[in-house]
């Protein structure tokens, strides 16, 4: 197995399992280590590199990952399609638990997060009107279906600094803006990986309700992690079908987002 791989996964470390015949990688990278080592494995004739987005003992809180680091790491490796399966939370009474979105929008509500490459040597101005990759998500969507999941097939992702859960009020809010979802890792991840010109996919599971829509006692750790692991054998087996399904040649904007800018340094991986 070489130290290359073409389609990037970053999920939980569950996710570990779906890999064949899997080596370790130490990548190192100007922004520091990523948040684990990244394990380069096959998967359905694929070469695929997954990193534990919060470290395989979960020790990253969602404010304290590593993005730049990790996104950097896969470009460096060689990958250009980047899949992120992510846990949220649903801002409609329509999403239940167990449900599977594919976002089509997001909405940066963090405070605290370095959330670009481009912070010395000159401004960069990436596109991001669109924030996911519209091939991806296409073949995303087609794979769930085939699944049978239960299925949005878009939706807006408010992303919030955490580590803490939202207030009511706050929830209601976001929910009366029509936003549909609400986690707290999506952001910076999405522009990170825009600007690296890397296609970037979120796939997210439902696993609560939030506080302001239900009525109950509140979204709990324990919950989100109780639905999450009941669904990640299946999770895993969607990912499996979606990098099967993936075009080698990317045929969609993503590449070429960085087009006529002048950039302050050279981008890893290059060419490619």
């Amino acid at each position: 197995m070489t130290a290359s791989a073409e389609i990037g996964v970053i999920g939980g470390s569950g996710f570990y399992e779906f890999l064949t015949g899997a080596d370790e990688i130490v990548v190192d990278t100007p922004y520091g280590p990523p948040s684990d080592p990244i394990a380069i494995g096959a998967v359905a004739g694929r070469n695929v590199a997954f990193i534990p987005r919060h470290g395989h003992d979960h020790r990253f809180p969602p404010h304290r990952i590593p993005y730049r680091a990790n996104l950097w790491a896969l470009r460096s490796l060689g990958v250009r399609q980047v899949l992120a399966p992510n846990a949220v939370g649903a801002l409609t009474q329509d999403y239940r638990p167990g449900l599977l979105a594919i976002p089509d929008q997001i909405v940066d509500r963090t405070t605290s997060r370095s959330q670009t490459f481009y912070d010395a040597g000159g401004a960069v101005h990436v596109p991001f009107a669109d924030p996911y990759c519209p091939v991806g998500r296409a073949h995303a969507i087609t794979a769930a279906r085939a699944a049978g999941w239960d299925l949005a097939e878009s939706g807006t992702l408010v992303v919030i600094e955490g580590p803490r859960f939202s207030t009511r009020a706050e929830s209601r809010w976001y929910a009366a803006q029509g936003w549909t979802l609400v986690g707290m890792t999506g952001h910076p991840e999405a522009v990170l990986a825009r600007e690296l010109a890397l296609c970037y996919t979120s796939v997210a599971l439902v696993t609560d309700t939030d506080a302001g829509v239900d009525e109950g006692e509140g979204v709990t750790q324990e919950e989100v992690f109780r639905v999450f692991a009941g669904n990640v054998a299946r999770l895993r087996e969607l990912m499996t079908d979606i990098i099967k399904s993936l075009p080698p040649d990317r045929d969609c904007p993503c590449p070429h987002v960085l087009d006529g800018i002048r950039l302050p340094f050279t981008l890893p991986g290059v060419p490619g």
